[in-house]
């Protein structure tokens, strides 16, 4: 088996200094690009993506389906030509190294199963510990063989024929959604995916633009999803949107910071992204959202934000789907916000890339944010941030990412330990913070 080579650790510190003023160019959305690299890499003919997110985890996807047969050509910044293989896959085995990156790796799943390809998929040490069974259960009903320890990584797909399943998501997942749907890409027969509570549904809406029949209905808070298989998907042209998640940290921080004012230009404005500032208006923030056209079949907006005073915010566990990757940045706001916040329903905050609940009450109570579980939700104590702490990001970007935007408006210097795995998901997170005036300094 490959290992991941880790990263160097680099240890950071954020201080509270001048307002935050200017503008942020959105960096690419990460689940856009992933599904444009895997999409573009099993359809007929040259697909031209622009705007791709060049982070850790994405790039490992890019050389996962490299390595598959995709012949792709990088031209420029965030600009790539990918030569798909009409649906299948290069025979010959692969070891495939995802990293960090739980998305590529689910996502592949699907599409390895579904195009006939053989491969062996691991990944870090954080990763190796994430559940994979929710997706090997439904693939392997399909018919395909995949081969898992403790149902985590590594997990082996050999070639197999597929046959169309109607599968009700038992967890409200994004990403198993997506797997059943790539392998129904391969399989013979209607395959009907249920969930109970809406999802992300890039995997649908980017499956339309290249040409793929399928079909998309309410079910009460849920959607029913179906794909007649087996279809060969053709080639087209992918503008990636800016990412909702990553706009998230400059955003929470323009709110808590005094006097600050800033613009993110080209955020995608999915509904099924959109929770974290719908949560933040319902708390009082001064957000205004100006639409900026489409990419990728998706609606973008430029978001202004403006520093003001928060109200604590009980929350109901039905959004989750909506900001589950957010509430590490969304208890930073709660934490600077007047009374008890109460975050509800977040057990699969456990199954991230750290256990995400404990890793965000970690931090607050690192800075003197009277916070607690119980159960699956976290109180927090609002107010005056006193700051101070030494937080261990525990190789999870979100939370480090979280702790140095604390560090913006606490009344002491907040200390990261590490922030190197940040580039997985937001490389530029540094540079755009620093270019608004965060006083945010790296210690090699």
């Amino acid at each position: 088996m490959t290992r991941t080579l880790q990263p160097v650790p680099r240890e950071a510190v954020s201080r509270s200094g001048k307002p935050l003023q200017g503008y942020v160019n959105t960096p690419g959305d990460k689940s856009v690009s992933h599904r444009a690299l895997v999409l573009g890499a099993l359809a007929h003919g040259q697909t031209r993506i622009t705007g791709l997110l060049e982070s850790g985890d994405v790039l490992a996807t890019l050389e996962a389906v490299s390595r598959l047969g995709a012949d792709v050509e990088r031209r420029g910044e965030g600009v790539y030509i990918v030569q798909g293989v009409g649906g299948t896959f290069a025979a010959a085995a692969a070891t495939l190294d995802f990293g960090n990156s739980g998305t590529g790796a689910r996502l592949m799943m699907g599409a390895i199963a579904g195009a006939r390809g053989q491969a062996r998929l691991v990944g870090d040490d954080s990763l190796s510990s994430r559940p994979m069974g929710r997706v090997t259960t439904p693939l392997a009903r399909m018919g395909a063989q995949c081969r898992a320890t403790d149902s985590r990584l590594p997990v082996d797909i050999t070639p197999a024929p597929l046959t169309g399943i109607d599968y009700r998501l038992p967890v409200a997942s994004a990403q198993v959604k997506s797997a059943i749907l790539l392998a129904a890409l391969g399989a013979s027969g209607e395959t009907i995916v249920r969930e109970d509570i809406a999802t992300r549904d890039h995997t649908e809406t980017m499956l339309k633009l290249f040409g793929a029949k399928i079909t998309v209905e309410p079910d009460g808070e849920g959607r029913i999803i179906r794909l007649n298989g087996p279809q060969t998907l053709t080639a087209c042209q992918i503008g990636v949107p800016g990412d909702p998640s990553s706009a998230a940290f400059a955003a929470v921080a323009a709110l808590i910071t005094p006097g600050s004012e800033v613009t993110l230009t080209g955020v995608m404005t999915n509904p099924s992204r959109t929770g974290l500032y719908k949560v933040l208006e319902r708390m009082g923030a001064n957000i205004t959202v100006t639409p900026a056209g489409e990419a990728a079949g998706e609606p973008v907006a430029d978001f202004g934000l403006r520093f003001g005073a928060l109200t604590a915010i009980d929350l109901e566990p039905e959004i989750a789907p909506s900001l589950i990757d957010e509430y590490p940045v969304l208890a930073i706001a709660c934490a600077f916000a007047k009374g008890t916040s109460r975050l509800r329903g977040l057990a699969e905050l456990r199954t991230k890339e750290s256990d995400r609940l404990a890793a965000t009450h970690a931090l607050l109570i690192a800075n003197g944010v009277d916070a607690r579980i119980e159960g699956d939700d976290l109180m927090i104590e609002g107010g005056t941030v006193r700051g101070g702490g030494h937080v261990r990001s525990l190789g999870d970007h979100r939370i480090a990412m979280s702790a140095l935007v604390l560090g913006l408006a606490a009344r002491d210097a907040v200390t990261v330990d590490d922030i190197s795995m940040i580039a997985t998901s937001y490389p530029a997170f540094i540079a755009d913070m620093t270019a608004l005036g965060a006083m945010i300094k790296v210690h090699p």
